[in-house]
């Protein structure tokens, strides 16, 4: 069998990871392109978030699944599977988080990075 061809493009990657969030019904998706911001530690964020626990470990499964499935790779980090409250999966270019509703409200990623180019789906 030939080896399996790694597709690790950022753009890429991004289009997995709001397919496999749109796919568990998560919450208010939104991609921060940080590109062209300074001080960036990504090329995009990815943000979420689920009604309850068990919604975001699905949502955090299907990511893991569907990027690996097709882009052949896994994330450099991840952490907050455990309390669910506040997930981060770190695909280098591509940050990805999956918060509970009042978690999400709490932190304001999105008003952080708010010079970003910022897209709702």
């Amino acid at each position: 069998m030939g080896k399996k061809l790694i597709n690790d493009n950022a753009d890429f990657v991004s289009e997995q990871v709001i397919d496999a969030m749109q796919e568990k019904k998560a919450k208010k998706i939104t991609k921060l392109d940080m590109r062209k911001l300074p001080n960036a530690v990504s090329k995009y964020f990815i943000i979420c978030h689920a009604t309850s626990k068990i919604q975001a470990g699905a949502i955090y499964d299907n990511i893991l699944e569907k990027v690996k499935e097709n882009c052949g790779v896994n994330p450099y980090n991840k952490e907050g599977y455990q309390n669910a409250e506040w997930i981060l999966i770190d695909y280098v270019d591509v940050v990805v988080h999956v918060f509970l509703e009042e978690t999400r409200e709490f932190y304001k990623l999105e008003q952080l990075w708010g010079d970003a180019i910022i897209t709702v789906y």
